[in-house]
């Protein structure tokens, strides 16, 4: 489950920007969604960590630029499935706190990309290795 975030001033959304700004307001609210992933999820920032690790292990240990590249791709994949499960989880907590089948079913589903995600990532990762 998410902790609550303060109610902090938000970046102007992206799409009411054009062009080089656009851009740039989109960057800056990634930036704050990294942030408060890190701060309140601990999830998040376990796969982070996975991340930092992985990427110079995968540089070292791939035999072969294709390879290389898909142990990178396959943790940031996690990450990515993580920031999705997060998003999900934050809305339907925003929806109700209320305990309810449907929710238990949207969180339990996220839940279970993320372990696909890992899943994927151990086997790119067991092929590449061994």
């Amino acid at each position: 489950m998410t902790k609550p975030v303060s109610q902090k001033k938000q970046e102007k959304p992206a799409s009411s920007s054009r062009g080089v700004a656009r851009w740039i307001s989109a960057f800056k609210n990634s930036l704050s969604a990294l942030t408060t992933g890190w701060k309140t999820e601990t999830a998040m920032r376990e796969e982070m960590l996975l991340v930092l690790i992985a990427v110079p292990l995968a540089i070292l240990l791939g035999d072969t630029p294709g390879e290389t590249v898909a142990m990178i791709v396959s943790v940031l994949f996690v990450l990515l499935v993580e920031t999705l499960n997060t998003a999900i989880e934050a809305t339907l907590d925003r929806i109700s706190e209320e305990i309810h089948p449907l929710t238990k079913i949207g969180k339990d589903m996220g839940s279970l990309a993320v372990l696909i995600a890992l899943i994927i990532a151990a086997l790119v990762w067991g092929v590449a290795l061994f």
